[in-house]
């Protein structure tokens, strides 16, 4: 049993974890599941999103969360009004990544009033991880009631007008992403973008998370490769055209093996967004919960995380 944090979450009139206990714990599978198909649609919370992306992997611990964080941050730093919708209900770790963990999440008239990250509040973060009354707890729920939350996160959060919604996803092909797919179908759903680490083991299981957005008529955005080699910051130098340099011309350990994003992106028919290497100023940024891509930009990850959003910027231009 988990505990929710003393809050509420939406109007007694349609949120499906205000019954029992109101904390959500007391709710079983099977009454969970019968609720879905009577929660009310609220789409209008999406109405002021112009684009959706969706971050995928078939592998845990390639790095989706990073991604999602980071792409967030770039396009934040284009101008652009960003929200990330973190539905990893089992290992919420955004909040933590941008250093707003501590925060609450507050009720309106439209649901539920996301997270704000920054004093120019241009980025909203909706998040689990916000609602457990102890951040060591864990989500043990079933799979229907993992997916009547992951609804009502879709529907009932009031985002505003944001230029981007970026999904951040557990890995997998199962309930929580056949949930989120078909919540978010009647929307701007720009696609997907699908992470993987270059060794062969992570990109057999990214194979299938490509097949599960073909049966589900997914759109791919591209392959990213992440923990692509390794650039030391000491051989290479600090300056960032070194270490673009030294990237490129393959001057690096490839610790997990290479071309594997690559190969797969290439077999697949869709695009190559690029390799991010392993980056000790990218790990940093993340456990300190700071901007990387305000504060590194002469590290060997932010050209490559700057060009991944340059595309993403590129094909929802396109797109409208």
């Amino acid at each position: 049993m988990i505990h929710l944090k003393q809050t509420c979450w939406g109007s007694e009139s349609h949120c499906h974890l205000s019954r029992a206990c109101g904390r959500g714990c007391c709710l079983s599978a099977e009454e969970t599941d019968a609720s879905l198909s009577f929660l009310p649609e609220r789409s209008t919370n999406l109405l002021g999103v112009r684009h959706i992306l969706l971050v995928l992997s078939g592998k845990g611990g390639v790095g989706k969360s990073t991604l999602s964080t980071e792409l967030a941050l770039a396009l934040r730093h284009h101008g652009h009004r960003v929200g990330i919708l973190d539905v990893d209900l089992c290992g919420p770790s955004i909040p933590r990544m941008l250093r707003v963990q501590d925060r609450a999440v507050h009720q309106c008239d439209s649901g539920w009033v996301p997270v704000f990250v920054g004093q120019d509040r241009a980025v909203a973060l909706m998040s689990i991880g916000f609602l457990l009354e102890r951040p060591d707890d864990a989500v043990v729920w079933r799979g229907p009631k993992k997916n009547a939350l992951i609804k009502q996160f879709v529907t009932d959060v009031a985002w505003g007008d944001l230029d981007f919604l970026i999904v951040d996803t557990p890995p997998g092909t199962s309930d929580e992403h056949i949930s989120t797919v078909e919540a978010l179908r009647p929307h701007r759903l720009l696609g997907a973008i699908l992470v993987t680490t270059p060794q062969a083991v992570s990109v057999g299981d990214v194979r299938r998370e490509l097949t599960f957005c073909k049966k589900t008529g997914l759109r791919v955005l591209g392959v990213v490769e992440n923990m692509s080699g390794f650039v030391c910051p000491h051989c290479s130098g600090s300056g960032i055209h070194d270490s673009l340099m030294f990237f490129l011309l393959q001057e690096c350990t490839n610790i997990f093996s290479k071309g594997g994003g690559e190969e797969l992106a290439k077999h697949a028919g869709v695009p190559f967004l690029g390799c991010v290497p392993l980056d000790p100023q990218l790990s940093q940024s993340l456990e300190e919960g700071k901007d990387f891509i305000q504060e590194f930009p002469k590290s060997s990850a932010f050209p490559a995380l700057a060009h991944i959003a340059q595309q993403i910027l590129d094909t929802s231009q396109q797109s409208s």
